[in-house]
């Protein structure tokens, strides 16, 4: 696995979603930074990091992730965030309860059970001429990730130009299913939750979100508007707002 790592102070863990790599956090980084050690890895399979072998999905690549956070924090207690895939993966190693493991955050992640209508997306099998590849890239873009055109800008088209093609994790299932709701009840940190209104996996069937979410015993939920699924991309000074604040929320006892 790669790990790149920016800041100083308490570590976050930022785990990214499918077709992507740590730069599904590059609005991001900078803001906390400021006051914590940021660790970016790159998911097994996708990004810099190697394919480990078949059999690929959220739970098979969690363990490699965990391995990876305990050894690089040598025993520190550390925060994880995960955005989508990631934070499926990031629920899965929650359910593992590692001691050193204090918040959860999950980013529009899915896990539960509501199936929308897929996206159609546009193939770039074929497609050699850089412009038609923008063009290509930036429709990709509108149709899964961002709710506003605009933002389909030019960082967002070279994030996903240049981490989508590397994405090598293929048949991810997990997602389609209802498990996040039986992970939840083996979390022994503190969870919580941010979604997108206009997030195209749920927008259609935003009341069914909120009883499922409902059912999951975060601390606290939050719910952004005129965003997408990459919400901390295309809203990312109110995301960054509520994620420090979440991640400075005070950790009470669960016996108090």
């Amino acid at each position: 696995m790669v790990w790149r790592r920016w800041g100083q102070g308490r570590p976050v863990v930022l785990l990214h979603g499918g077709a992507g790599s740590w730069m599904h956090w590059i609005k991001n980084i900078d803001a906390l930074a400021r006051s914590r050690t940021v660790w970016a890895p790159d998911i097994p399979g996708f990004g810099d990091s190697d394919l480990p072998a078949d059999n690929l999905d959220a739970d098979t690549l969690a363990p490699f992730v965990l391995r990876g956070a305990l050894e690089l924090l040598r025993g520190e207690r550390f925060d994880l965030v995960g955005f989508s895939f990631g934070g499926l993966v990031s629920a899965l190693i929650a359910a593992q309860a590692p001691a050193t493991l204090e918040r959860l955050v999950l980013v529009s992640v899915a896990g539960m059970g509501l199936l929308g209508e897929a996206p159609v997306l546009k193939s770039m099998r074929g497609v050699a001429d850089p412009e038609e590849r923008r063009e290509v890239l930036r429709f990709n873009l509108n149709a899964m990730m961002l709710h506003d055109p605009s933002s389909s800008d030019d960082l967002a088209i070279a994030v996903q130009g240049k981490s989508a093609p590397r994405d090598r994790v293929k048949n991810r299932k997990l997602v389609l299913t209802d498990i996040l709701p039986k992970l939840a009840a083996q979390w022994r940190c503190a969870a919580y939750g941010i979604w997108a209104r206009q997030d195209m996996l749920y927008r259609h069937q935003f009341d069914k979100l909120i009883e499922r979410v409902n059912q999951l015993g975060l601390r606290e939920r939050v719910f952004l508007d005129n965003a997408g699924h990459w919400l901390q991309y295309e809203r990312s000074d109110e995301f960054d707002r509520v994620l420090a604040r979440l991640l400075d929320a005070p950790l009470i006892d669960s016996m108090e």
